[in-house]
């Protein structure tokens, strides 16, 4: 390649596609057409020319100007793009074309994608929790239980890992009933327990305090039992 070749090639500049346009611009209602489109501007932008001529476009594009200038306007009514005016240093108007609602527009689908995804893994976290439930009942849950979990999470915006943290606690204390599991909850939610976490460093402080004092004790009464935490007659209130 020449010089003069080389030097045209860097003063023509490139022009940066976003990979999320180009994996989600069907999403958005875009054809391939005005994908191309829109490239094109950007192309234009990119190069500082604003506002280029219609017969610029089509000859680029190898269509009719007429064809780019109806391509301009459904862009425009699905929000893709806009005409703003500007005033420059010498305060004469100058039209330009943005395409800032495009990146809007790509944004808050993202966000969306995002929020269905959580909403997703929350109801397949939801129904895993009703199973789990009927597994250790070993029965169908009834319409007031089902009601009753449900309060848990969209009124006491329990999570559902710290009803199944709950839960277990009741399976171990081999009680098979809403009520008290409820009890578990409410115990938790005093201390402001509210993470797996938090239960995890509560059971260990728990078993440290019934911990017998020293290993001579221990042997002393070898047949000692350690009893299981009884929810229902904790003390904290």
């Amino acid at each position: 390649m020449d010089n003069q070749l080389l030097k045209e090639w860097l003063v023509a500049g490139n022009t940066t596609i976003s990979n999320i346009l180009l994996k989600k611009y069907r999403d958005i209602g875009l054809t391939n057409e005005q994908l191309v489109l829109l490239m094109q501007l950007k192309s234009f932008i990119d190069s500082g020319i604003f506002f280029p001529d219609t017969e610029e476009i089509a000859k680029r594009m190898g269509i009719s100007s007429a064809d780019v200038f109806q391509g301009i306007h459904d862009l425009i009514q699905k929000k893709v793009l806009t005409i703003e005016t500007e005033k420059n240093a010498e305060g004469k108007t100058n039209d330009q074309y943005s395409l800032a609602l495009l990146w809007d527009k790509l944004a808050l689908l993202l966000v969306q994608t995002k929020k269905k995804g959580l909403n997703k893994e929350k109801e397949l976290n939801e129904k895993e929790l009703f199973q789990r439930f009927e597994s250790e009942f070993g029965r169908a849950l009834s319409p007031i239980e089902i009601q009753t979990i449900g309060m848990w999470l969209d009124d006491d915006h329990y999570s559902a890992e710290l009803i199944e943290m709950a839960l277990r606690e009741a399976v171990l204390s081999q009680v098979y009933n809403l009520k008290y599991v409820d009890r578990i909850l409410l115990n938790w939610e005093r201390k402001n327990i509210r993470s797996k976490a938090q239960v995890e460093k509560e059971a260990q402080s728990r078993r440290q305090t019934n911990k017998p004092e020293t290993k001579r004790q221990t042997e002393k009464k070898p047949t000692m039992k350690v009893p299981l935490h009884n929810w229902l007659n904790d003390s904290t209130k």
